[in-house]
């Protein structure tokens, strides 16, 4: 289906869209601060060896340095030895006789610095495509053990084929399983040039130098979101339109004559409302145009997406009115998935029908629909209970996790107890306090709607409190407070 991709780009975040017939169908955030380090590679400089832990610390020119313990040196395979039986043997060489103060090493980032720790190396090398791993320092081809046992051989069979002898290993990930040999030469041939690259660096370039930083969104964009489907790529900045031009004429020059320097006077974003999508996108309920919601709710677990008739009376009786409602939620909750970046197990709830022939067609257009998304997906039929149970490939944070933070007043119960709860709570609280204190007065401090229910409909039970411990209870509200939060103050 034809698409185009807008890229809003700003110092602190790149922001991409992708949009299929005017209605936005995919959104990709990256933030400047949140960019880990993993995956970067450095020529770093030892500053000091420690036998007695069998590490090093790294010199890569960070605030802190790096620490290199002796299991992360890559040691090369001899003939006919496992690469796990390499790296036991590179552990049993001690540290001081492999490294030295002062030397010049190729090392990547393993592990992102946390706290008062630095980051954690390796001088095992490894790039990262789209559909796959390169590893320039051994031969190995292997398959991800992810992809079923039955098609890993002929996989691995074309992969070697198409690595040639040009010497490095790859490593083929869950979504290149479905790939062909067209995709697969493209990202080899992507990954040899990005190593051939940071090879020419590390000769020339000081050492504390960064020579490859896995790809930035926009980067990001040319070699995983591109196809031949996509019709234009609208950048809003000149410099980053410069540098992804750049980019693409050396690794991905048939996308280079699809992108285009957007110069309108309206926000890139205010072009398909796509900031009021995003905001749409945070909600728990989505409206279809027949007058019928859906309610989405994220758990750790799993997803739930649960379809309503709401107000839509438009067909001529109830049965129609449930098969077009189901309809029309099945291309929406296929367009909520990729919205939200919504993973793993999602079960549907779609409403009940009695027509076999109805639930055969909605599965099909929901299926229909699914196809049509870039992450790989998998829905069973209707189940026992009408439910379709399905998956949806994890590949980065969904949505919601990467803009929002769980509600600090109901801690992502998503609930809070209501005001007079709350009160009757207080009741409970002063009791228990006037067993074991005995204070001049009992003050409550508690969220406006809490002290009016005391001043007005729960007075009596208030009062009669106070006179049964036999000690007066004053109020004070406070704004700041959340509904469930009170403090009782002892006088």
């Amino acid at each position: 289906m034809p698409a185009d991709i807008l890229i809003n780009w700003s110092p602190q975040e790149t922001r991409v869209a992708i949009v299929e017939h005017g209605a936005v169908q995919e959104l990709h955030v990256e933030r400047t601060l949140e960019r880990g380090l993993v995956g970067n590679v450095y020529l770093g400089k030892v500053a000091r060896v420690l036998p007695g832990m069998q590490s090093a610390f790294i010199d890569i020119g960070l605030e802190r340095a790096a620490f290199l313990h002796v299991a992360d040196v890559w040691h090369a395979p001899q003939e006919g030895e496992t690469l796990s039986a390499a790296r036991g043997a590179a552990a049993l060489i001690p540290i001081e006789k492999q490294v030295f103060e002062g030397q010049a090493l190729l090392v990547q980032v393993i592990k992102d610095p946390i706290g008062t720790k630095g980051a954690r190396l390796s001088t095992q090398i490894s790039i990262a495509g789209r559909l796959l791993v390169f590893l320039p320092q051994d031969d190995h081809i292997g398959v991800s053990q992810k992809i079923p046992l039955a098609q890993r051989e002929d996989l691995r069979s074309r992969l070697l084929k198409l690595a040639g002898s040009l010497g490095g290993g790859f490593i083929l990930r869950t979504n290149g399983e479905d790939a062909t040999d067209a995709e697969l030469g493209d990202d080899i041939g992507y990954l040899r040039k990005a190593w051939a690259r940071i090879k020419d660096a590390s000769v020339r370039l000081p050492p504390k130098t960064l020579l490859h930083q896995d790809l930035s969104l926009m980067q990001r964009v040319l070699r995983d979101l591109v196809s031949e489907s996509t019709q234009t790529i609208r950048v809003d900045s000149r410099e980053q339109f410069e540098a992804l031009k750049a980019f693409g004429a050396e690794f991905m020059p048939m996308a280079v004559e699809k992108l285009q320097l957007y110069k309108g006077e309206r926000p890139i974003f205010d072009l398909y409302s796509i900031d009021e999508e995003i905001a749409k996108a945070m909600a728990r309920r989505v409206e279809l145009k027949s007058g019928g919601y859906l309610i989405v709710d994220q758990t750790e677990a799993l997803t739930t997406v649960d379809v309503n008739t709401g107000g839509f009376v438009g067909a001529r009786n109830f049965d129609d009115t449930i098969f077009k409602t189901n309809l029309e939620a099945a291309q929406a909750i296929a367009r909520q998935l990729r919205l939200r970046n919504l993973g793993g197990i999602i079960i549907v709830d779609f409403i009940d029908m009695v027509r076999e022939d109805h639930r055969e067609s909605v599965l099909g257009e929901f299926r229909k629909q699914l196809a049509r998304d870039r992450v790989k997906t998998s829905a069973g039929g209707f189940s026992q209970l009408g439910l379709v149970e399905m998956t949806r490939k994890r590949t980065r944070e969904s949505l919601a996790h990467m803009l929002c933070e769980p509600c600090p007043v109901c801690e992502g119960k998503g609930i809070v107890k209501t005001p007079r709860s709350v009160a009757y709570d207080i009741l409970r609280e002063i009791l228990r306090e006037a067993r074991q204190f005995n204070p001049r007065e009992f003050r409550v401090v508690a969220s406006p709607k809490v002290i009016e229910l005391f001043l007005d409909e729960e007075s009596q039970h208030l009062a009669s409190l106070s006179e049964f411990i036999g000690k007066p209870v004053s109020l004070q509200s406070e704004a700041a407070m959340g509904q469930e939060q009170y403090d009782i103050v002892l006088l």
